[in-house]
């Protein structure tokens, strides 16, 4: 039996399982592309984060997608974060 939910996921922010509906979708292609998957349904890694600004605030600041995707993130793929909410 799992030890999650059904359509839970973990924050990469403050680690807390949260419904994947109240959760932003940050994905990595096989090319290397880094972008924020509105959709929540692109092929690839995903990281997902809450949906509010204290999340992505350290997110932010501390650079965390760049250690989840193991690559440098440009700084307009985590203003576009700040967009979604």
């Amino acid at each position: 039996m799992p030890s999650n939910p059904v359509n839970t996921r973990k924050c990469a922010a403050c680690r807390a399982h949260g419904d994947k509906a109240e959760m932003i979708r940050v994905c990595r292609t096989a090319d290397g592309r880094v972008f924020v998957d509105s959709d929540k349904n692109s092929g690839g890694r995903g990281v997902w984060v809450h949906r509010n600004g204290n999340c992505v605030d350290v997110l932010a600041k501390k650079k965390a997608l760049n250690a989840a995707f193991k690559c440098q993130v440009a700084d307009d793929v985590y203003k576009r974060l700040y967009d979604e909410l």
